[in-house]
């Protein structure tokens, strides 16, 4: 009876090992398909995560994905149905682990997307749930710069009265500090000093944008920032 106790052990320890495993590997290559804009990768690596249901980070994981195919893989029309399913995964990943930050952080991220395909009144509310979520995430993980991006995006996009720029300027500035080579810090940056009718500083973020090498994670983003960041310059001239 004791040999079989430690065989049980011993095989939920080993299993558990190779599950933390797969969510690194399956991280890592979620990275490069999502810098790259790969769609049948990432179409692939979809229909992998899809078979993981008992884990929040694999489950947050999917959750990512499939906010970012919606963003890059898709036309306008399938956009809506992949957000939304997304926060239902995310929902799932966060009712699993309440601790785990970026579980918190892809819910958050796919309830800002969702928001932008629904009414006035729905996206209201719904963003008192994307505050919610984005910023546990940054409570449990100070470090994941993405949530202060989308943070400082929420706080300048939104309609008056709800924007507030000085905000939207401190969180854009720390994940500029947490991650300083991700280029797309400081066209958000850039976009906010425009509204802001801080013309001397957009132009300065513009122009890094241009300038800057692109970041590993982001490489098609980061190109589109520079494209979109000349557009930007040229209309300040």
């Amino acid at each position: 009876m004791k040999k079989i106790f430690i065989s049980i052990l011993l095989f939920i320890f080993i299993f558990s090992i190779v599950y933390s495993q797969s969510f690194t590997e399956l991280y890592t290559k979620f990275k490069v398909i999502n810098s790259y804009h790969k769609i049948s990768e990432m179409k692939n690596l979809l229909s992998e995560l899809e078979k993981y249901t008992d884990d929040a980070s694999l489950l947050a994981l999917y959750c990512n994905a499939l906010t970012e195919y919606a963003n890059w893989g898709v036309s306008e029309n399938q956009k809506e149905n992949i957000y939304n399913k997304a926060v239902d995964i995310g929902k799932k990943a966060v009712k699993l682990d309440e601790k785990n930050g970026y579980a918190h952080y892809a819910l958050g991220a796919a309830i800002g997307r969702l928001a932008q395909y629904k009414g006035i009144v729905s996206s209201l509310f719904m963003l008192g749930d994307f505050d919610e979520h984005i910023k546990k995430a940054i409570k449990l993980d100070p470090n994941l710069y993405t949530a202060y991006i989308a943070l400082g995006m929420r706080y300048r996009d939104v309609p008056w009265p709800l924007y507030n720029y000085k905000k939207s300027e401190q969180y854009l500035l720390k994940a500029a500090e947490i991650e300083p080579s991700y280029v797309n810090a400081y066209y958000e940056l850039g976009v906010l000093y425009k509204i802001w009718k801080k013309y001397d500083k957009a132009k300065e973020m513009f122009e890094k944008v241009i300038n800057m090498p692109l970041h590993q994670d982001w490489i098609e983003q980061g190109k589109e920032a520079k494209e979109d960041a000349k557009k930007e310059l040229e209309s300040l001239k």
